[in-house]
């Protein structure tokens, strides 16, 4: 028997459109109230919110990859910041190297960027429907972090993820797509936090479900009892597990859970 079910949004949850087919959405809401139904991303709780208050269906979510858990009323369940110190020395480090990104700093439901009129941030703010602020990190106020966010050309990502290890190997550093690039604290993955939310509801991590599709999704669909790559998730990933399921724009989730007989 399966009592849980987590998915990431991007590619996953959401189509090419950013948009959750119909078969999608109803295979989510014939799962509750019997079976939880659990966001995990690397987003935001901004960019999550809008995602329920569109589909109408509430849940439980993880954000920033499992560095802020909150409950379906909001609550937080659990959270781990970055440490202040190692913001500002990565930051420093990356505006040193003079890389070709535009980073984003995350805290709680804010969102906090160097130029708001940066095309990326503009591109950014149109995908997740929720609007940054800027900020100079130097000389402003922020008491916490969850998360550092770059945005990369491709072509770069692999370079700079490879110089940010080697510089902070304490901090948590993972691609999330060809170029986005998260920053988290130490011990902060998406595998983690699927497992705590389990022991928090008493289920075994072998009655969980769990869909995903980028390398930071990899750790969640290995920990959980049947971890499910999409079909559009790169050939890496699908190779890493044992199971695949069509892509995004063909209801993915849905045929596996209607091939699962969950309801």
């Amino acid at each position: 028997m399966y009592r849980i079910v987590f998915s990431d949004i991007d590619g996953t949850l959401l189509n090419e459109q950013h948009q959750m087919t119909p078969l999608t959405r109803q295979a989510i809401l014939d799962l509750q109230p019997d079976i939880p139904f659990v966001i995990v991303s690397a987003r935001s709780p901004s960019g999550i919110y809008p995602i329920l208050k569109e589909y109408q269906f509430y849940c439980p979510i993880i954000a920033y990859s499992g560095a802020l858990i909150l409950d379906d009323k909001r609550n937080i369940i659990y959270e781990k910041a970055m440490k202040l110190n190692d913001v500002k020395a990565i930051i420093d480090y990356i505006e040193k190297q003079n890389y070709d990104l535009s980073w984003n700093l995350y805290a709680y439901d804010q969102w906090f960027v160097k130029d708001k009129n940066d095309p990326r941030i503009i591109q950014e703010e149109q995908i997740v429907k929720a609007s940054s602020l800027e900020i100079d990190l130097f000389t402003c106020d922020i008491s916490c972090v969850h998360k550092i966010l770059c945005i990369c050309h491709p072509q770069s990502l692999e370079i700079i993820e490879r110089d940010l290890k080697a510089q902070f190997p304490h901090c948590t550093i993972m691609k999330s797509s060809d170029h986005l690039l998260e920053i988290m604290s130490e011990g902060i993955s998406k595998g983690n936090a699927v497992e705590r939310m389990c022991q928090l509801w008493s289920i075994d991590l072998k009655d969980a479900i769990a869909f995903g599709d980028q390398y930071n999704d990899l750790d969640m669909l290995q920990r959980v009892g049947y971890g499910y790559a999409m079909g559009n998730a790169p050939d890496e990933i699908k190779k890493a597990v044992e199971r695949v399921t069509d892509d995004c724009n063909h209801d993915g989730i849905y045929k596996i859970l209607k091939q699962l007989k969950i309801k």
